[in-house]
């Protein structure tokens, strides 16, 4: 059986001219080279070069071999540069889940542009306020907000995110403006997704439960209550910056905000060398500010 190594040292040594460049392009020494070819032409039963000690020549029989073999090593490398592309470029399909209202707004904007540059690749996009199970539902990547619990998947930031409590100028015609947390009682607080609102004291995390007469789990729904003066909300920035800057909603207690409340992309550990997962990700933290509310 002809062993690919002999033969790819023959190669090297026409292909470069000596016996010394080939042996430095296969990183192995002079002899080992000139051993490998002469096992090569003893297994060949033919002599393949002339030698001298100015340089070497193809005899009649090595000239033929050559031309039969040198096309051999080069498909070896496309072969690997083919793989290299096809590692380097996004493709199979890629399956995020997202909260609704930031991923229709902003996630799915970008992954469709991602698209037009990566048209071999496929998407699945789901959309929903509940925390998937990314391993045991088959998600590539998850964005989520807020604090992250501890767990074994890869965590990266995409984007700040501060929420603010807020309320109409209309409500605060017939309502004061709290200055501290526990004036939060005396308000209609309208109930999003969670019947505790987070906030920072000196420091420390605290959450505060609120109640009123408007609960529901839509963020749209919960801005547009705030809007007509239903009562305060507490809502992500991405929601209220516009209104703030308007003058349409007021904020309050900003002297309590929680800042640890960013936007993250979380994928699986095994994932971080897929192209596809973390070149969506390094588009999307190079490409949110593009579409989010100017900051405040």
């Amino acid at each position: 059986m002809q062993r690919w190594d002999r033969i790819e040292a023959f190669v090297e040594v026409v292909r470069l001219g000596t016996f010394a460049a080939a042996a430095r392009h296969l990183k192995v020494s002079n002899s080992h080279v000139s051993r490998l070819v002469s096992q090569l032409e003893n297994q060949l039963g033919t002599t393949l070069l002339y030698r001298t000690t100015r340089q070497i020549r193809l005899t009649d029989a090595g000239a033929l071999y050559y031309e039969h073999c040198h096309h051999l090593f080069d498909g070896f490398r496309e072969a690997e540069a083919a793989i290299n592309d096809l590692q380097a470029r996004p493709r199979g399909v890629l399956k995020l889940s997202s909260a609704t209202t930031f991923g229709e707004r902003f996630i799915a904007p970008l992954i469709n542009d991602f698209l037009c540059q990566h048209p071999q690749l496929e998407i699945r996009l789901h959309f929903t306020n509940r925390q998937v199970d990314i391993i045991d539902e088959g998600y590539d990547i998850a964005i989520r907000m807020g604090t992250l619990k501890d767990s074994t998947l890869i965590a990266r930031r995409i984007c700040e995110r501060h929420e603010y409590v807020v309320g109409s100028p209309d409500y605060f015609t017939r309502m004061p403006q709290p200055h501290t947390l526990s004036e939060l009682s005396r308000h209609r607080c309208l109930v999003g997704s969670r019947d505790h609102w987070r906030f920072d004291v000196d420091g420390v995390r605290r959450a505060v439960r609120v109640e009123g007469p408007w609960e529901g789990n839509s963020g749209p729904a919960l801005l547009d209550a705030a809007l007509k003066g239903l009562g305060l909300a507490q809502l992500p920035d991405y929601y209220v910056d516009p209104y703030l800057a308007s003058g349409e909603l007021i904020s309050v207690l900003d002297a309590y905000q929680h800042d640890d409340t960013a936007v993250w992309a979380v994928y699986p550990r095994h994932r971080h060398r897929s192209p596809k997962v973390h070149q969506f990700i390094d588009y999307l933290v190079e490409h949110i500010d593009e579409l989010l509310p100017v900051r405040r």
